[in-house]
């Protein structure tokens, strides 16, 4: 079983390298049937890795203790619903489920939009075997799943911190995530080797994006429950390193999802959008990176192993040739619209992806610090909560009041007077909301009744957003009802009259002469 583990690892090696290489030569010479044989190798790469993934798990059903990553995860007196998670309870198994998901996502993908963005899909198909290429490199060369030895008695178990409902659920959901974001960078990147820079691949991968993003926020969200459970916290989130790797594509994939709308509705941002899908995808290799490399101290990382330098590398060459191609295509993603008004909807979204960066930058460094302090000067420096709760105030607050603002101002100019009469209802109750509180005695703490306010003002802003778009359907709904309710009666009429309709408008070369009527008897 462990050979032919690695003979479907090997295939899938293959197929995804082949992918790769003969889908760019097809995307260069434009050869249409080259390129469908490497979107084919990109879809039969997911079966030969779903193979190699079920033999690891029926490792962990039969206790083929031969396998060594079976061996040191698994054990007979394990349950059996816990044998199935052990599958990622390690690195090389984390690993080959990271491979099944992204094969997974690209064959879905590039299936999907065979048709509909068929010059994207031949740049997309070697980009996303490209980042297959990786991982599958290191399953077959680097950490192998399928390393055998002399079976012994028994295994050595899961980790009693891993046996919990949430192993079930915490890290796919995270994966899921994590993967997920290759798939709008992939088009983005074919979107600018292809030179077709309109909203057209972002029109294809909204939807990936959604699902990636919501993805990674049900695993954070999992994972800070199972942290409060099983490691005893004592609250929901602990800035944990990994933690806040998580954190940091999902930051950035927020603001992507809101300024691509930007780009949809005027056409700008172009730039922005391209280096915000780029950035969210390498925090998901560097989220991986921290994970596998052991280079943080911090209950989800694994020990010290060689693979943290090659995802050191592959970090390296997706910054590069993502920086490469922007550069490179700079000219094509610059817009003629300019923000007309820094009252308008535009610039609420733009105030919201710096204040989204912003936190994600210093987060990114405040996890980034420790190690370069180490690598550098041999030094170990912590970074607790304190920092990160600083920035978190600084950023977080005003970003919570954004919420409720953006969905209320108009597009392109806001005038004074409307917004005092758009936002005088939600600001009442944030107000009346404060000194409920402070009435309560709950202002012991100043950034937390600031943000229970501004909690306050996003939800009334919610609700008269909701009223207003009620109203607007039901205005519309009665109109149209009133101008069909008009002209069915006037149908009626015609049919009741039996009358030929008369003809207003003449034949294509011939003149209309139309007849006079006759002319009514009188009565002498």
């Amino acid at each position: 079983m462990a050979d032919l583990g690695r003979a479907a690892l090997l295939i899938t090696l293959g197929l995804c390298l082949y992918a790769c290489v003969i889908g760019s030569v097809a995307a260069i010479t434009r050869r249409r049937r080259l390129a469908m044989t490497a979107r084919n190798a990109l879809i039969a790469s997911f079966g030969s890795t779903l193979i190699a993934a079920g033999i690891l798990v029926a490792g962990f059903v039969r206790n083929d203790y031969s396998l060594v990553y079976v061996a040191e995860h698994s054990s007979r007196s394990l349950g059996g619903i816990y044998k199935v998670s052990a599958l990622w309870g390690g690195q090389e198994g984390s690993l080959l489920l990271w491979l099944l998901i992204l094969t997974g996502y690209a064959a879905l993908a590039v299936w999907v939009n065979r048709n509909r963005t068929r010059d994207l899909v031949v740049w997309v198909t070697p980009v996303l075997g490209g980042i297959a290429v990786g991982f599958s490199f290191l399953l077959v060369l680097v950490a192998t799943p399928f390393a055998t030895q002399v079976a012994p008695v028994d295994g050595t178990g899961l980790n009693p911190s891993l046996q919990n409902p949430y192993m079930m659920s915490h890290p796919p959901f995270l994966y899921l995530g994590y993967v997920g974001l290759a798939v709008p960078f992939a088009f983005a990147m074919g979107a600018l080797l292809s030179g077709r820079t309109d909203e057209r691949w972002i029109v294809a991968t909204r939807r990936w994006t959604l699902i990636a993003w919501t993805a990674l926020g049900i695993g954070q969200l999992l994972g800070s429950h199972w942290a409060y459970l099983e490691v005893g916290w004592g609250g929901f989130y602990a800035w944990d390193p990994v933690e806040n790797a998580a954190l940091m594509p999902f930051l950035a994939a927020t603001a992507f999802l809101h300024s691509v709308m930007i780009q949809e509705k005027r056409g700008m941002l172009k730039v922005w959008n391209m280096v915000l899908v780029s950035l969210a995808f390498c925090l998901s290799i560097f989220g991986t990176f921290l994970t596998r490399s052991g280079v943080v101290n911090s209950i989800h990382s694994f020990s010290q192993s060689s693979i943290g330098a090659w995802f050191l590398a592959f970090i390296v060459i997706a910054v590069v040739f993502s920086t490469v191609m922007i550069i490179w295509r700079l000219p094509l993603l610059r817009s003629t619209t300019r923000l007309e008004s820094l009252v308008s909807r535009e610039a609420v979204f733009l105030y919201n992806n710096l204040l989204l960066i912003a936190l994600c930058l210093t987060i990114l460094w405040g996890v980034a610090w420790p190690i370069l302090s180490e690598a550098v000067r041999g030094d170990s420096v912590v970074v607790g909560p304190p920092y990160f709760n600083f920035f978190l105030r600084i950023f977080g607050l005003p970003l919570l009041l954004l919420m409720g603002i953006g969905p209320l101002i108009a597009w392109r100019r806001a005038s004074l007077r409307s917004l005092g009469r758009t936002f005088f209802w939600p600001a009442s109750v944030a107000v009346a909301t404060g000194l409920v509180l402070l009435l309560l005695g709950a202002g012991s703490s100043t950034p937390g009744l600031i943000a229970y306010t501004f909690s306050a003002f996003v939800l009334a802003a919610i609700g008269l957003e909701f009223v207003r778009g009620t109203r607007a359907r039901r205005a519309l709904s009665n109109e149209l009802q009133r101008r069909g309710g008009g002209h069915s009666s006037a149908c009626a009429r015609a049919r009741r009259t039996r009358r030929p309709a008369r003809r207003t408008r003449p034949h294509r070369g011939v003149a209309h002469v139309r007849r006079p009527s006759p002319r009514r008897r009188t009565a002498p």
